[in-house]
């Protein structure tokens, strides 16, 4: 499900929640609306309250964590991609076609993961896939023009020493790359377990249910409501979306990745 789907989703729960407590204060009997029951109430949503905002916290944390270490990680990885160009810099002009194709994979891998920047000027492939799968490093094509950059090093024969060792340092630092790709590439799915979203989603709605059997039926209980409700669901969105760091309003920045880019032309 979407950021904002998911955070509707929760909003109207909650209101439903509300509603539904609103609805059936009016059919409880009369001793059921002693001053002690009401407190009992509130003992057990300050409980709830407790444990929600504990939770939430512990969400937000956590995927504030895995969004910046998806960050760092790009940024590691766009230093390889550098790296490695230099490396081929310095075996001679046999590379040049290794190069070219690690400057298109770079360029390609740029304007699938974020289709909604610009995408870099120059001569490569820019319609790899459909909106749903080109959105992440793991594209098959993407994936094939690393691996033939790959190739195209195994196919060299190393004329002195020197060229010899700078060949097994590419041939080390594609190995690295590779891996730091695949590193991402896992890192980017979402790690939030949908049963224990659903179990905290119950408890804020039972929150809100009681919310609706103790507020007084006015104007301002009600809005006063509905502003928790939207808060508690743009929580969620926050959630949700850092979770995801490809995709939707909080992205990881492409910069690393533009500036390897502008490294790889020159």
């Amino acid at each position: 499900m979407s950021e904002i789907g998911s955070a509707l989703l929760v909003f109207a729960l909650l209101l439903v929640g509300t509603g539904f407590g609103v609805w059936v204060r009016p059919l409880l009997p009369e001793e059921h609306k002693a001053h002690e029951t009401v407190q009992l109430i509130q003992l057990v949503i300050g409980m709830l309250v407790t444990f929600a905002a504990l939770v939430l916290g512990l969400m937000t944390a956590s995927a504030k964590s895995s969004f910046d270490t998806e960050s760092n990680d790009l940024r590691t990885y766009a230093a390889d991609l550098i790296e490695f160009d230099t490396t081929l810099r310095e075996y001679g002009s046999d590379t040049d076609e290794a190069r070219n194709l690690l400057r298109v994979y770079t360029a390609a891998a740029i304007a699938s993961t974020w289709p909604g920047e610009p995408a870099p000027a120059g001569d490569y492939p820019r319609n790899i896939g459909t909106q749903d799968d080109s959105q992440k490093l793991e594209n098959v094509r993407l994936g094939d023009m690393l691996t033939a950059v790959g190739r195209q090093l195994r196919q060299l024969r190393a004329h002195d020493p020197l060229q010899q060792r700078a060949l097994d340092d590419a041939l080390t630092q594609y190995r690295r790359t590779v891996d730091a790709r695949w590193k991402i590439i896992e890192e980017a799915h979402s790690s939030i377990s949908m049963p224990f979203l659903m179990t905290l989603t119950f408890w804020l709605c039972v929150i809100f249910l009681s919310f609706g059997l103790i507020a007084p039926r006015n104007a301002l209980a009600l809005v006063t409501i509905s502003i928790g409700a939207v808060s508690i669901a743009s929580a969620i969105y926050v959630i949700v979306d850092l979770d995801t760091p490809f995709t939707g309003p909080i992205v990881v920045s492409s910069l690393p990745m533009r500036d390897a880019l502008e490294h790889l032309r020159r």
